[in-house]
């Protein structure tokens, strides 16, 4: 391992773009399966991995959900957040904000407070195990109806002090972030933050990411890499200040390319990007393979992974002082960590 990739392996971390349904691993989908006597596809880990030959957003997705069929349980939720959190621990990811897809499993007979308490257990306890904080954000699918969004809002209502916002993820075609306005209003006055997903190569993605802007109102983009093809949406984005939280393995599956040029791109225009793992059960790296694919890619300095990082706690939904706090303990590693 060179000395930048001990550096990133070591340095302290925010994610804010994970599914926390995108890290069921195999192997637990195998445990999880045999507990709710499930029969999955596949008869080993290696042949469930090598179904995944994704190569555009809805091959991804049709696999993504039909793994969601093996959690039924809130032990089923605290089992697969508590194992993410472990991932976390080993990466030395401090802070994370993980989606979750309440709709995906509503509609499956799973209720929302299963999902919720079974994830809210796990994050008490890393919290206390490990002193690794997260909070959590509930997205809406966007191949769905706005109404079935408004419903999850609505029974999310009782969690409103275990969610601090809401976002929009699922197939992004024909799905304009303006179909759910109204929704995210609702969302707003309840007093939650608001991001979206504007997926990577998808048709019409630079009017989507206007979209958010100027309709919506967002706080928070979530990949957001087409932006770099229109200068003035750059230049209002980093106007703004508005994080963008892109995903380089992923975008490697779903796309031609991880991206990681656009990332240096994004840094040489002050834009406030930020490296996470997406669905790392799926498009293999948690955030450690993901930082050190960019930096590798792209050549990256040290000053330009350290302000990648910088980007998600500051960009965070923490408070002021938790913010502040995390970014003295990168500051601080920084400055006493030589890489050369």
């Amino acid at each position: 391992m060179s000395k930048m990739d001990q550096y990133i392996s070591q340095m302290p971390k925010a994610e804010l773009h994970v599914h926390i349904e995108g890290t069921l691993e195999p192997e637990l989908k195998f445990q999880l399966a045999e507990r709710n006597n499930i029969k999955l596809p596949y008869h080993t880990v290696e042949e469930m991995r090598a179904a995944y030959g994704f190569d555009d957003l809805p091959s991804f997705l049709k696999v993504y959900y039909e793994g969601m069929s093996v959690l039924l349980t809130q032990t089923d939720f605290y089992d697969l957040t508590l194992a993410y959190f472990k991932k976390c621990v080993e990466q030395n990811v401090i802070y994370a904000e993980l989606f979750f897809d309440p709709q995906a499993h509503m509609v499956r007979g799973v209720s929302f407070d299963t999902v919720i308490q079974g994830i809210r257990r796990a994050q008490l306890e890393a919290e206390e195990r490990w002193d690794v904080k997260s909070q959590l954000i509930m997205c809406f699918l966007r191949d769905m109806d706005a109404a079935s969004a408004q419903d999850a809002l609505e029974a999310s209502i009782p969690y409103k002090d275990w969610i601090v916002g809401v976002g929009l993820d699922s197939d992004e075609a024909g799905n304009p972030p303006i179909k759910f306005k109204e929704v995210f209003r609702n969302a707003r006055n309840e007093g939650y933050k608001l991001t979206m997903h504007c997926d990577v190569d998808q048709m019409s993605s630079v009017d989507h990411i206007w979209q958010t802007l100027n309709e919506i109102g967002v706080d928070r983009i979530d990949h957001g890499v087409n932006s770099l093809e229109d200068e003035a949406l750059c230049r209002e984005l980093v106007k703004r200040k508005m994080v963008l939280t892109v995903c380089p393995i992923s975008n490697g599956y779903v796309t031609q390319s991880r991206k990681t040029a656009e990332v240096k791109k994004m840094l040489e225009k002050g834009m406030r990007v930020t490296i996470n793992s997406d669905d790392p059960a799926y498009f293999p790296g948690y955030m450690n393979e993901n930082l050190i694919a960019t930096q590798r890619d792209a050549g990256l300095t040290k000053q330009d992974v350290t302000t990648l990082v910088k980007n998600a706690f500051s960009g965070s939904w923490l408070s002021d002082t938790e913010k502040q706090i995390m970014l003295s303990q990168l500051h601080t590693y920084s400055e006493t960590t030589q890489v050369s």
